[in-house]
């Protein structure tokens, strides 16, 4: 069957971790075995079992403390932090994955992790090697449609990820329902 993995993205509060919860719960009805992986170091509840969690390696907290950071540049710090310890740390989680199993990864909500900062990319190509077929799922809430210029601005966001991670790329409009 193959390795595969979703690298869930986009901004800060649209909807990612909330949609990882609906694969997960889906791929439960219909017996596919998932696993979804936290890389968000401030994240704190999940609707959904973590089978990986960077918090493992790096928290934002600490990184908050040592290094004098606020919470944005602490998240990049982190970042960088996991970049660096993809082999040893990734590298041993993901040891015991076979071919029958899917990886959902729920992102953190910084935008310019996925279109300027090359963590990410990083972590793409060390997927890549290790076997993985990846895509990037581009989540935007869709307020975003409702002015042409807010549209714009959210279309631009996802190609410019589209274009630093060059995966295969969906991109979703969230909270429709409200």
């Amino acid at each position: 069957m193959g390795k595969y993995a979703q690298l869930v993205i986009g901004p800060a509060g649209c909807g990612k971790s909330t949609y990882c919860e609906h694969l997960w719960n889906h791929c439960q009805a219909i017996g596919r075995p998932i696993h979804c992986v936290n890389l968000d170091p401030a994240a704190e509840a999940f609707g959904y079992p973590i089978s990986i969690d960077i918090r493992d390696l790096v928290s934002l907290e600490d990184v908050m403390e040592e290094m004098g950071l606020g919470p944005n540049g602490a998240l990049l710090a982190a970042m960088e932090y996991m970049e660096d310890h993809l082999d040893d740390w990734l590298g041993e989680e993901l040891g015991g994955y076979g071919d029958e199993d899917y990886l959902v990864l729920d992102c953190p909500g910084q935008i310019e992790l996925y279109s300027h900062v090359s963590a990410f990319r990083s972590l793409v190509d060390f997927l890549k090697a290790d076997g993985w077929s990846v895509c990037a799922v581009y989540c935007l809430d869709c307020h975003f449609i409702t002015e042409a210029p807010k549209y714009i601005a959210g279309a631009m966001q996802a190609l410019a990820a589209m274009v630093k991670l060059e995966l295969p790329h969906i991109n979703l409009l969230t909270k429709m329902d409200l």
